[in-house]
């Protein structure tokens, strides 16, 4: 059985795009024409390879074919963009990020590559869970995550340790207060979205078992709004509250209470040079964060939404 490239690449313009109608503006084809080659594919290979939802997403087996078509098409977006010709082409990298990493020292990495002009970067935000499901279905390239556990197929290297730590506004820690601190199984609470579990950890520390009133924010930038505006108390990121408590906006709760979460990187095992370099980006931003904490923090392997 031989695949043909075109039905690899129509395949991949699906998932990327998530419709047959945007698949077919990308390769400049007809609808009709995009599903003849799907309909291709599917018979060459005995199995359905798209499921045909929206977005449309692959299968099991159609996962496969993804991850070979973004292959070949990095290796042949380098090929092309080596040999200088008048129309330099630009290798596509699709990449996932948590949501922390991307509103703090992500940006860095941001900066860097808008200096190459030769990578289109595709950046998603999602959790540490679609960012496994991603890699393994071919739809990016590499993720910034705290899943240690690589991928199959994929390497993994540690990055920086984000440091959380809990504030509260003082008016909301008047309101309640229990004794020297606060009262930790009634005051209300920020979190993220249901998967984020750093407040839930430091309760824990505390012997709550009762669910404290609990606010959802599921945005970087609104959850700490939300703290500043004294919904609940948050965990906030060592450089996003630093300025906070330094004008007294916010007070922190616990001078031993903080959650740390290690991230990594991971990435295809594939020769690439683009990858490289990015991954090189990477590793240098995260060395140079401010989130890193000092030599003897507790640490914590895995988080919520928030990574």
């Amino acid at each position: 059985m031989r695949l043909q490239p075109e039905h690899l690449a129509t395949l991949l313009a699906i998932v990327d795009t998530g419709t047959f109608d945007a698949a077919a503006r990308r390769l400049h084809l007809t609808p009709s024409a995009v599903s003849q080659r799907v309909k291709a594919l599917e018979a060459e290979v005995g199995q359905v390879v798209v499921v045909r939802t929206a977005p449309c997403r692959a299968t099991p087996a159609g996962e496969s074919l993804v991850r070979l078509a973004r292959q070949q098409s990095l290796l042949e977006s380098e090929a092309l963009a080596g040999l200088a010709t008048g129309d330099r082409a630009r290798v596509d990298l699709p990449i996932v990020v948590n949501a922390d990493s991307m509103s703090t020292w992500f940006g860095s990495v941001l900066a860097e590559a808008a200096a190459w002009d030769d990578v289109v970067l595709r950046v998603r935000v999602e959790d540490q869970d679609h960012s496994a499901r991603l890699l393994r279905s071919g739809e990016v390239l590499a993720a910034v995550t705290s899943d240690p556990t690589p991928v199959q197929g994929c390497s993994t290297e540690p990055l920086v340790t984000m440091r959380y730590v809990p504030a509260v506004t003082p008016l909301l820690l008047d309101r309640h207060r229990a004794g020297r601190g606060i009262d930790w199984a009634g005051a209300p609470l920020v979190r993220f979205n249901d998967k984020d579990d750093i407040q839930q950890r430091i309760l824990d520390r505390h012997g709550v078992t009762s669910a404290p009133p609990t606010h959802e924010v599921p945005d970087g930038g609104g959850f700490v709004t939300a703290v500043r505006a004294g919904l609940g108390w948050g965990a906030l990121l060592t450089t996003q509250v630093a300025p906070l408590l330094a004008t007294g906006e916010l007070v922190r709760l616990g001078s031993r209470d903080h959650v740390d979460v290690q991230l990594y990187w991971q990435r295809w095992r594939l020769p690439s040079a683009h990858l490289d370099r990015l991954s090189a980006v990477v590793r240098n931003a995260s060395a140079q964060d401010g989130n890193r904490p000092a030599r003897g923090g507790s640490n914590a392997s895995r988080g919520g939404s928030r990574f």
